[in-house]
C-alpha cells in the first residue's frame, strides 16, 4: 500500500505545485484589468474556481498522504539528521505562501489591487524554488 499512496502523494504535489504557478498567473493579468470590467469578472471566477476545484483539493490530498508516509517512515532514520526539519520547514513555507494567495485573491474580489503586475511575477518563483528545494531534500538527502 505504501507505492500507492507514495503515487497519489505524487501527484498531488504536482497538482497542487501546477496550481501555486499557475494563480499568480492569473494575478499578473487580474492586477491590470479594469475594476468591474469584463476581464475583472473572469479573472475572479477563474481564481476562485482554481482554488475551490485545484488548489485546496490537491493541498489536503497531499497533506494527507504524506501523513500517511510519514507514519510509515522509520522515524529512527531521523532523528540525528536535518532531513525532516527542512522538509517540514519547507512545507509550512509552501502553507504559508497558499494562504498568502487565497488572501489575495479575496482582495482582488473585493474590488481591491492589493499589489503590482511585477510583484505577482516575482513571486510566481517561490513554489518552483521550494519545489526545487524539496526534491533535492526527497531524492538526495543531503541533510
Amino acid at each position: 500500500m505504501y507505492e500507492w499512496i507514495k503515487a497519489i502523494h505524487i501527484s498531488f504535489v504536482i497538482f497542487w505545485m501546477a496550481g501555486l504557478l499557475y494563480l499568480p498567473r492569473l494575478y499578473v493579468y487580474h492586477s491590470t484589468s479594469k475594476k468591474g470590467g469584463e476581464l475583472d469578472i473572469k479573472m475572479i471566477e477563474a481564481e476562485k474556481n482554481l482554488i475551490k476545484i485545484i488548489i485546496n483539493p490537491a493541498m489536503l490530498v497531499t497533506l494527507t498522504t504524506g501523513l500517511i508516509l510519514l507514519l510509515g517512515y522509520n522515524i529512527e532514520n531521523l532523528k540525528n539528521s536535518l532531513w525532516l526539519p527542512m522538509k517540514l520547514f519547507t512545507l509550512f513555507l509552501l502553507f504559508g505562501y497558499h494562504g498568502y494567495l487565497i488572501k489575495q485573491g479575496k482582495l482582488f474580489a473585493g474590488g481591491k489591487r492589493p499589489k503590482s503586475e511585477k510583484f505577482f511575477r516575482l513571486i510566481n518563483e517561490i513554489p518552483a524554488l521550494l519545489t526545487i528545494f524539496i526534491v533535492i531534500l526527497v531524492i538526495v538527502k543531503p541533510f
